[in-house]
């Protein structure tokens, strides 16, 4: 009966994803987004789950690859869609709005890659697609809770439906690039093997206190600034030992 916990949770990782998709052509976006965030919850407590009851299977991959699919590519396409339309105005071209869906034909894309990339274990190549799918679900949160009451530069930014567009295909093109990223799954919890896992684990920690949901871009941009960083030192001592 275990070994069905971590495929039941994926499961409602699923259902997440599909009842972001519906609030967000119901125009309830704040929500939409936030169930994003609950799919990426049991996103993470399935591998948890599979890994403490030694219940990793072969169906359990590829069902988590097909609920990512749906809660982290398609559900924050829609909301992308509907925020980039709902900011729309005068003059604003009729298809920046479709945009948007570059982000799933990319997800699937990245997703099929990482299923047949047995080097992908330890690190990603790319931006994963849970991450994407966070960063996209955070803007209708931010322009229509916390920003809202502070607004200013980083609200104008934000609520620029050219900008969102420009993050959604970005973070498209960042998803099947080959950019080394780090994980933040470890074998141990020495600080030799883990620095650059624990310097964003604290500064992010330190931008959701100062920045609450405002903070899910910076975070994102960090990641990828330290992903960069930690290749380059990687590449420097790997070519001063050969």
């Amino acid at each position: 009966m275990h070994k069905h916990i971590p495929n039941f949770i994926t499961l409602l990782n699923l259902l997440a994803g599909l009842l972001s998709i519906y609030f967000a052509t119901t125009g309830n976006l704040q929500l939409a987004g936030l169930l994003v965030f609950v799919a990426a919850v049991f996103d993470f407590f399935d591998g948890f789950a599979a890994r403490l009851l030694h219940a990793k299977s072969v169906i359990g991959v590829q069902l988590d690859s097909l609920a990512d699919m749906v809660s982290f590519g398609v559900a924050p396409a829609f909301v992308l869609f509907y925020t980039i339309r709902e900011l729309t105005g005068t003059g604003t071209p009729e298809y920046l709005p479709f945009t948007a869906f570059a982000v799933p034909l990319f997800s699937a894309l990245r997703l099929a890659k990482f299923n047949v990339d047995d080097e992908q274990t330890t690190s990603f190549k790319g931006l994963p697609t849970p991450a994407t799918g966070l960063l996209l679900a955070s803007f209708p949160i931010m322009i229509m809770g916390c920003l809202t009451e502070n607004k200013g530069i980083y609200y104008d930014i934000v609520t620029n439906p050219y900008f969102l567009a420009s993050v959604g295909l970005i973070s498209s093109a960042l998803m099947v690039s080959n950019i080394p990223m780090f994980s933040l799954k470890s074998s141990s919890l020495s600080w030799t093997e883990n620095q650059t896992r624990y310097l964003f684990i604290v500064l992010s920690v330190a931008l959701l206190i100062l920045l609450k949901v405002a903070a899910i871009p910076l975070i994102i941009l960090l990641y990828l600034l330290l992903s960069i960083v930690s290749g380059l030192f990687k590449n420097n001592a790997a070519s001063k030992k050969d």
